[in-house]
């Protein structure tokens, strides 16, 4: 069973906040209120948390940031309104400011793309615990961008990040366990920080931690329990999980011998273009009779993932 993905990569999402100011501002509503009635359209309502803004309010200059981000607002798109308004409050230490700054330089959205510029927000929001923010940095250093590529230096912000239950941060971390990259190899940690990743249903930690199982690398070796997390990154879409479910269903290994459903996840794995899947398939064929096949092709095609 191949495992060990590693997937460092950047997690850019913008947050929404919902936070209140002191009643006596927008005629005793609160910047939540305000919020809701700028999201429906609502001008004078905007043009209360802009005073709020401009009077150097941080949690006022991060919700007009999110109403001009958002496209689902009665106000038109706006993402050089949306860094202005972010920019302010990141420049007070607003952390997901900070953050969504960042993402903006790093996609490049309102803004000259900037990956140095990038690094410096994350950095910046990273510092005061922001978990995607640990993760994004991370990233950066893992890849090269904005700044030198060092594994060394990634390894501990993933790590912050998957202490506080990162799902992703988790993943790369035990991945770099896995490999030794940026740190010693250790490969009861890899498995540890896998299982933690696909105990929150991060898919690739699944196929992992199944391949770890499968050949005792860090763990003992436990087929029953690869199967276990091989079918549960299957039921989620995994392509390499489905044709290793479906060969330990072809040999009857770690399982009970089932042609039909190995051929229902060889299919599955054959359609999202495992070419050594479609050969499996045609040599399962050759033992199967064709109501097994008609069987087995039903399954598939009812077949929907699972999230």
């Amino acid at each position: 069973m191949n495992h060990l993905k590693s997937a460092s990569r950047l997690l850019v999402h913008l947050l929404v906040l919902a936070l209140y100011v002191p009643s006596a501002f927008g005629q005793g509503r609160t910047a939540k209120e305000l919020f809701a009635d700028a999201m429906n359209g609502d001008r004078e309502a905007l043009r209360q948390i802009v005073v709020l803004g401009n009077a150097g309010n941080v949690e006022a200059q991060v919700i007009i940031g999110d109403i001009y981000y958002r496209s689902d607002t009665g106000f038109p798109k706006d993402s050089v309104q949306a860094v202005f308004w972010w920019r302010k409050a990141a420049e007070q230490g607003q952390t997901n400011a900070q953050f969504n700054l960042a993402a903006m330089y790093a996609t490049g959205d309102g803004v000259t793309k900037d990956a140095a510029q990038a690094v410096a927000w994350f950095k910046k929001a990273a510092e005061q615990g922001h978990a995607d923010a640990q993760f994004n940095l991370a990233a950066m250093y893992a890849t090269g961008e904005g700044v030198p590529k060092d594994a060394a230096q990634a390894f501990p912000w993933y790590k912050k990040a998957a202490e506080q239950g990162h799902a992703d941060a988790q993943f790369n971390l035990a991945a770099m366990y896995a490999t030794g990259d940026g740190v010693p190899k250790d490969a009861a940690q890899a498995v540890a920080w896998s299982r933690k990743a696909a105990e929150q249903g991060q898919v690739n930690a699944q196929f992992n931690l199944a391949a770890m199982y499968a050949t005792g690398d860090g763990v003992p070796k436990d087929l029953v329990m690869a199967y276990k997390w091989v079918t549960l990154a299957a039921e989620q879409g995994h392509a390499d999980a489905q044709f290793h479910l479906a060969a330990m269903y072809a040999t009857g290994d770690g399982v009970p011998r089932d042609l039909v459903i190995a051929y229902k996840w060889v299919t599955l794995a054959t359609a999202q273009g495992n070419t050594v899947a479609k050969e499996v398939r045609d040599v399962l064929e050759k033992e199967m009779t064709a109501a097994q096949i008609t069987e087995a092709r039903k399954l598939s095609g009812e077949w929907k993932p699972k999230k």
